[in-house]
């Protein structure tokens, strides 16, 4: 399945030169700062706190961002994540992406149980279901059905879960 991205055409120099049309500079930088401090925070709770109330994110009970990891700057609002979730080291969480001739905005909605593997890259629009396993550096481009076990770059299922069958 695609992912569910909205697309804005853009005219004149690529996108990225065009951010601050798309998203407050002031919101950019107090996401960033916020960002930065629970990236380097060994506390769980301090982290959870500032996801919640600072930046917007739906963060589900008892789940672990690990050090460094990096949810969107732009659009940290986007971002839901269930309950009892580690997020692995280094992992980067996109909600945006900024193109030549457009940009994408998508939400990522990450299950409960779920664990995704240290530098992993969630792409704007993805899907990830309860219970399933992204490996570490896999770049998750497509949904991710609950209960399977992903891995790769190009992402590829390794155990089916609910309902789907394993890559060719």
């Amino acid at each position: 399945m695609p992912r569910k991205v909205e697309r804005y055409p853009v005219t004149g120099p690529n996108s990225l030169w065009q951010v601050y049309s798309t998203v407050s500079r002031w919101k950019a930088i107090r996401n960033f700062i916020f960002i930065q401090v629970s990236r380097y925070s060994p506390s769980l709770r301090l982290k959870n706190a500032i996801y919640r109330r600072v930046l917007g994110m739906r963060v589900g009970r008892h789940t672990a961002f690990a050090l460094m990891a990096m949810p969107d700057v732009f659009f940290p609002e986007r971002i839901t994540v269930g309950e009892d979730t580690i997020i692995g080291y280094n992992t980067t969480i996109l909600c945006h992406e900024y193109l030549t001739h457009e940009y994408r905005l998508g939400d990522v909605r990450i299950g409960s149980r779920v664990m995704i593997g240290a530098g992993s890259i969630l792409l704007p629009g993805v899907t990830i279901g309860d219970d399933a396993v992204v490996g570490a550096g896999t770049v998750v481009v497509r949904d991710v059905a609950p209960g399977s076990f992903v891995a790769g770059n190009p992402m590829q299922v390794i155990r089916p879960g609910q309902g789907e069958a394993i890559d060719e």
